[in-house]
């Protein structure tokens, strides 16, 4: 009986302890695509990119029109040239066909700059916003939501320290600054431990 008294004691105990835990406990979601694509500045955003990609594709298209009529010529004229001519002429097409497709790939890059350096001080505004309505709210976690894709953390209370936790359970401790540097626990060839 006095068992039994016991382990209705501590299962209360426990229920209790669970109870506080999960009121500690505030998760939120938020989809930041919805949020991004409410946002005014994005209309301004759209229209920017879209003006720097019809740039690069007018850019593109006159590459790729005078490498054309390089073609045309090269193949109007190809039998009356001489071998080292048709040769010399077939090297600077493949050299320009070369050059339109780094063109193409530096544009892909270039686009995808402009959009980041566009898109970052909404993207900052968001995760400001973000994190104040979290404090404010007593969330301790914020997830993204994002279709297709597994959640996101986006905050957590600084008290919420999950990599000191798993740094503990490794043994291994964080420098004092908090600033960790890669391989410093590493030893070098030939150092002692």
């Amino acid at each position: 009986m006095k068992a039994r008294i016991i382990l209705s004691a501590i299962a209360v105990f426990c229920l209790g302890f669970a109870a506080q835990a999960q009121q500690d406990l505030k998760i939120g979601y938020t989809n930041i695509d919805y949020i991004m694509d409410l946002m005014p500045e994005m209309e301004q955003i759209g229209a920017d990119i879209q003006d720097y990609s019809t740039q690069l594709g007018t850019q593109m298209q006159t590459k790729q029109q005078d490498f054309q009529r390089q073609v045309q010529t090269y193949q109007q004229s190809a039998q009356t040239m001489t071998e080292e001519a048709r040769a010399q002429k077939e090297q600077e097409l493949q050299k320009m066909s070369e050059e339109i497709q780094r063109y193409e790939r530096d544009a892909q890059s270039s686009y995808q700059r402009k959009l980041q350096e566009l898109l970052e001080p909404v993207q900052t505004k968001v995760f400001n916003a973000i994190n104040s309505v979290a404090a404010e709210n007593n969330y301790t976690h914020v997830f993204s939501e994002t279709a297709g894709q597994a959640p996101v953390l986006l905050y957590t209370r600084d008290d919420d320290n999950f990599t000191d936790l798993v740094l503990a359970k490794l043994g291994v401790s964080a420098p004092a600054d908090g600033q960790a540097t890669p391989g410093q626990n590493v030893p070098t060839p030939g150092q002692n431990q």
